[in-house]
C-alpha cells in the first residue's frame, strides 16, 4: 500500500439482523490514525458511514466492560485494543459468542448474570438474623489484613465483560455449565476472610458438575482484560470440592476478627489560601 491508502483499514462487521434472524457481513473502509482503537473506529463508522451500526460502549477505558467483542477471533475490548496492535489491514468484528445476539454487535448478557447470582456474589453473614447483633448495630468492624486481601485481590478485578464467558469451549457445548466467570468469583468470595457462605457454596457448585466440566484449556484466563488467571481460580475450587468429600475439617475457615473501631478523625485547622497575587 502507499500514499493515501496506507493508513486505511478495512472493517468486516458481522451483523446480526433481528428481523431476519441472520447474520450479514458489511465492509466500511475507515481512516485510521496512531494509537486509534477498535472503539474508535466503531465511532467513526456510525458517525460517518453507518448510523444504523449498533454496539455497546460507556468508560472508554476498559472499567465498565461493555464495549466486548469478538475482534479477529479474540474476545477482546473494543476500547482496550489498538488497531495498530493486530497487524492487519483486515479487522473482522462480531459479537461476543455464547450469548444470544439481539442486534448487530449487542448480545443479551442476561445468561451470563443469571449464572453469576447462582453463586450469590455477594459477602454471607451467618449473624445477619440477629437482629440486636453486631451485624445490625455495628460497635466494631471485621478485621481484614493485607495478607489476607491478597487471598482475593486479584479475582476483584473482574469487570464482568464477558471475554471469558465467550471464549470457553465448554460453555459452547453445555449451556448447563456455570462458566468461568462465575466459578471464579464464588472463589473470590470462599477466599474472603468476612464472608462464611464456603459450604453454601461449595454445595451450589458441586451441583450437576458445575465445576468439574473444566477442561483447563485457560482460554478464560488467556482473553481476560483484567489479566485475572481464571483457570487456577476454577482448579482451586476443585480442590475446595475435594476436601469436602474427603476432609471436610480441612476446609474450615477461621471467623473473621472483631476490632474497635478507630475514632472519629478530627478536622483539620482550617487553613486559609494563599493570595490570588502570589
Amino acid at each position: 500500500m502507499s500514499g493515501e491508502n496506507e493508513n486505511i483499514v478495512q472493517f468486516r462487521i458481522k451483523r446480526w439482523d433481528p428481523h431476519s434472524g441472520k447474520f450479514i457481513m458489511r465492509y466500511y473502509e475507515v481512516p485510521t490514525v496512531p494509537y486509534m482503537t477498535i472503539l474508535d473506529a466503531l465511532i467513526n463508522i456510525k458517525e460517518n458511514i453507518d448510523p444504523t451500526l449498533t454496539f455497546r460502549m460507556s468508560c472508554r477505558m476498559a472499567r465498565c466492560g461493555s464495549c466486548a467483542i469478538t475482534i479477529n477471533g479474540k474476545p477482546r475490548l473494543a476500547c482496550n485494543t489498538s488497531i495498530s496492535s493486530l497487524n492487519s489491514r483486515i479487522v473482522t468484528l462480531e459479537p461476543l459468542r455464547n450469548l444470544p445476539p439481539i442486534r448487530d454487535l449487542v448480545v443479551d448478557h442476561t445468561p451470563f448474570f443469571k449464572k453469576q447470582a447462582m453463586i450469590k456474589p455477594h459477602l454471607i453473614r451467618r449473624d445477619i438474623d440477629d437482629f440486636e447483633g453486631e451485624y445490625w448495630n455495628p460497635t466494631r468492624e471485621y478485621y481484614q489484613s493485607p495478607k489476607e486481601l491478597e487471598e482475593y485481590a486479584e479475582y476483584a478485578y473482574c469487570i464482568t465483560c464477558g471475554a471469558c464467558y465467550s471464549a470457553c469451549e465448554t460453555v459452547a457445548l453445555d449451556n448447563q455449565y456455570l462458566g468461568p466467570q462465575a466459578l471464579m468469583n464464588a472463589f473470590r468470595f470462599i477466599r474472603d476472610s468476612r464472608d462464611e457462605g464456603l459450604f453454601e457454596r461449595l454445595e451450589i457448585i458441586d451441583a450437576y458438575d458445575k465445576c468439574w466440566k473444566c477442561r483447563v484449556i485457560d482460554a478464560c484466563s488467556f482473553v481476560c482484560p483484567k489479566n485475572i488467571d481464571i483457570s487456577q481460580a476454577i482448579q482451586y475450587l476443585k480442590r475446595y470440592l475435594l476436601k469436602k468429600y474427603f476432609i471436610p475439617s480441612k476446609i474450615r475457615k477461621e471467623p473473621a476478627t472483631l476490632v474497635t473501631l478507630p475514632p472519629s478523625p478530627k478536622k483539620r485547622v482550617e487553613v486559609q489560601p494563599p493570595p490570588f497575587n502570589v
